[in-house]
């Protein structure tokens, strides 16, 4: 897949920079950007080029620390015990694998504990003589931040433990039961706070306040689940630790039972799992650790992971919920989709209370009613997704689509071979919103700054009627906006006069013609090298380009038939944008995917689109944005709809990332 080590060490590098970003932003800013399950991907990735090109290994690589740095907010703390962090499995194979490792290292047979994986912040207390006299966070694992005064303020943490021993640290996880993380969010809403995006967040960010009462309001939680020291009492298995710790007074981890067969390990890790939503606290997986602490000894600790234990993360949690309403929301080109409004959960780690329903065809695929129990999912723990009905309801009632656009009112329609339903108003305020926010995208025209939070707002003011009047906005017009500033004003100016300088593929890309996608885009400007070569076409020409069949051929010269478009377009022009072709590498050099054609649907897990389309142009391959009978392969991930169907119904070969990949190798 990579051409030489030059590549790989680039890779490496900029995996490193990426995780190094996504660690200060979980374990230092308590603001993390990324899900728990992308950031794994990440991590997985940057391992399995480390194990392959060890001496491309950086000094620095996050796969040689533990968590993130500790905060200057707080004294540091150093461990006289490190406090690692644990090796994950993703299936049954690997726990199986962790269990010959040991067995392998003992020569003998081992005794198991299996306990649920709490997702929180962890921390170290200490006591002298039975008395609480520090708490600290983990840190870097060397180092954590002292943060006594907080800590003595969640009521489940012992100021005074039963026996005065000498001296005892244990360890633990803080975290903010989901009771009180929706009361915390519904707080945060009314004084329009900053909303905390998860439970780990909100802990964290609770647990390292400057001012303690703030701790004390946020009602914390603890549970202990390791005995890092003691002195002055001898422990020789971890279920007697927990069990003695108990004693002590403490909230503890809960261990029920010891095991000696790996089969009953994965058994009770399926348990743990099942009760998920039973316990107090978030989890993400379970931990099976080796219940002897001399044979603990025996198998020591790697420089990030003890051997003698393993974490098994869950696959994407599944619930159940109500569901109250169906909203629609008008796309960029008119289309209507429905979307469930259901009572909020949350879900791996998120708080969840809406998911789009796709179109008419699902809703009735999957028997959904008003009013349903339904079951809800996050795909691959980042898009929510209604899974099934469990049950209809003595209130459950059946749901139509509208037929008329919620937006504008106008009439709406379903065109031959759609499912979804569409405006057909050029005009729609919706659309001119979503068109507005596409036109500014990063892969469009580049205009940092002007979200949709900021678009809405300037149409709201009557700032803009249509995409051209970007070009008009004065420093004025942006500094009477909620927020903005003289520097983001500035920054915004200097963002739109930028983007007139943008290729012309992303302009084409930017003007949101249907089915036009970015390398669709760059296949036209190989032919048409202005925007006036484009505009003056005819569907005999565009369809003589591999890779633009008859509906991509269509839908442009209908929109340049369009009086309104061509309007735009010469506003566009007098304000300075009327951009020349780049010139540009072939795309499409020798590669082992060499004259197959690909059309990439769903929601993939383990990369970006993206980043898949940039493969397969690599190697030599063709992007489709239509299912037909030009494409090889149909690359789907979830949810992907209709053109799995056609995919199905043309029998074309359709293959996931997995396989993608191996075609590669």
């Amino acid at each position: 897949m990579y051409e030489d080590k030059n590549e790989i060490r680039q890779i490496i590098e900029k995996l490193c920079d990426e995780i190094n970003f996504h660690n200060r932003k979980y374990y230092e800013e308590d603001d993390p950007v990324i899900s728990d399950y992308e950031y794994d991907i990440l991590y997985r990735k940057l391992e399995t080029l480390e194990s392959k090109y060890p001496e491309l290994t950086l000094l620095n690589s996050p796969t040689k620390r533990i968590g993130g740095n500790a905060s200057k907010k707080f004294s540091p703390v150093k461990h006289k015990v490190m406090m690692q962090s644990l090796h994950d499995s993703f299936s049954y194979d690997e726990i199986k694998d962790f269990d010959k490792r040991i067995k392998n290292r003992l020569n003998e047979g081992c005794e198991y504990v299996v306990e649920p994986k709490i997702d929180g912040l962890s921390v170290s207390l200490e006591y002298k003589d039975g008395i609480l006299v520090r708490g600290s966070t983990r840190g870097n694992g060397l180092v954590g931040e002292d943060i006594t005064e907080n800590i003595r303020e969640i009521k489940s943490v012992p100021l005074n433990i039963r026996d005065d021993v000498p001296y005892l640290e244990v360890r633990g996880e803080v975290y903010l039961s989901e009771k009180n993380f929706l009361t915390l969010l519904e707080e945060q809403k009314k004084r329009g706070d900053k909303i905390f995006k998860n439970p780990r967040n909100a802990a964290a960010g609770s647990l390292r306040q400057k001012d303690p009462n703030i701790t004390k309001k946020r009602n914390l939680d603890i549970i202990i689940f390791n005995v890092q020291r003691i002195e002055g009492k001898d422990l020789s298995k971890h279920k007697e630790s927990i069990d003695y710790l108990k004693y002590l007074g403490f909230k503890t981890v809960p261990l029920l039972r010891v095991f000696e067969d790996i089969k009953e390990v994965i058994e009770e890790i399926e348990k743990i799992g099942k009760r998920r939503s039973t316990y107090d606290f978030p989890l993400d997986g379970a931990v099976v650790k080796v219940n002897s602490f001399s044979q603990r000894e025996i198998l020591g600790n790697t420089a990030k992971f003890p051997r003698w234990a393993e974490a098994f993360k869950y696959p994407p949690e599944e619930k159940d919920t109500k569901l109250l309403k169906i909203e629609f929301n008008v796309g960029r080109t008119g289309v209507v989709t429905p979307v469930a409004i259901f009572e909020p959960i949350i879900l791996a780690g998120t708080l969840v209370s809406r998911a789009s329903l796709h179109n008419e065809d699902l809703i009735k695929e999957k028997g959904i009613k008003i009013n349903d129990i339904i079951v809800v999912r996050k795909a691959g723990e980042i898009i929510p997704e209604v899974v099934k009905v469990k049950e209809h309801t003595e209130e459950s009632k059946e749901f139509f689509m509208p037929t008329i656009c919620p937006s504008c009112s106008s009439k709406l329609v379903r065109e031959e071979d759609e499912v979804a339903l569409r405006c057909k108003n050029i005009n729609c305020p919706a659309q001119l919103l979503r068109n507005i926010v596409h036109f500014a995208s990063k892969n469009a025209m580049n205009i940092e700054g002007l979200g949709p939070a900021i678009a809405k707002e300037l149409i709201e003011k009557d700032l803009i009627k249509d995409i051209s009047d970007i070009y008009s906005l004065t420093p004025a017009n942006l500094m009477c906006l909620k927020n903005f500033k003289e520097k983001s004003v500035n920054n915004t100016i200097k963002a739109i006069e930028r983007s007139k300088n943008v290729s012309l593929s992303n302009l084409i890309y930017a003007l949101g013609i249907k089915n036009i996608g970015l390398e669709c885009a760059r296949l036209l400007t190989k032919k048409y090298t202005c925007l006036d070569s484009l505009i003056n076409t005819d569907c005999e020409d565009l369809k003589s380009i591999d890779g633009i069949g008859e509906v991509i051929a269509k839908n442009i010269v209908d929109y340049f038939n369009l009086t309104e478009n061509i309007k735009l377009i010469d506003n566009l022009k007098k304000c300075g944008i009327n951009p020349k072709n780049e010139i540009r590498k072939n795309e499409t050099e020798i590669g082992k995917l060499q004259g197959k054609s690909f059309v990439i649907t769903g929601v993939l897990s383990g990369h970006s689109r993206n980043e898949i389309t940039k493969v397969i142009l690599e190697n030599g391959g063709k992007i489709l944005s239509n299912v037909s009978k030009k494409a090889d392969y149909l690359l789907a991930g979830t949810n992907a709809g209709s053109k799995l169907s056609k995919a199905k119904e043309l029998d074309l070969k359709i293959i996931g990332e997995k396989e993608f990949f191996e075609l590669i190798r």
